[in-house]
């Protein structure tokens, strides 16, 4: 968040401000999923960019890192039709949806 506070380039950001609606396959209702962050900003070349984030553990985010944890498992099949659903939305309003994690936040 000091990021998005800091940096010149940041023009406006909101944390859980957009609600998109879902389905959860583990039970099969419609629900809602808030991403972490919304960040507007001016890229390299003067252009200003929208997107949704959302900060999530590798072991929650990457098949390969989920394991034979169940909790895990569960928690990556949810994310997967969450992310889904915010990648559609985030397409139909001309921004970009992405997923971070520890990987990319501590390279």
């Amino acid at each position: 968040m000091r990021f998005c506070d800091n940096n010149p380039g940041v023009m406006q950001w909101a944390s859980e401000s957009i609600q998109i609606p879902y389905r959860n396959p583990l039970n099969g209702k419609n629900t809602i999923y808030v991403p972490d962050f919304f960040v507007v900003y001016q890229d390299k070349t003067g252009k200003r960019q929208g997107e949704l984030i959302e900060v999530k553990p590798n072991n929650q985010a990457k098949l390969e890192s989920v394991g034979k944890n169940k909790q895990n498992q569960a928690a990556y099949i949810v994310n997967r039709a969450k992310w889904e659903a915010a990648n559609k939305w985030a397409k139909g309003k001309g921004i970009r949806f992405r997923v971070i994690t520890e990987s990319d936040i501590f390279k």
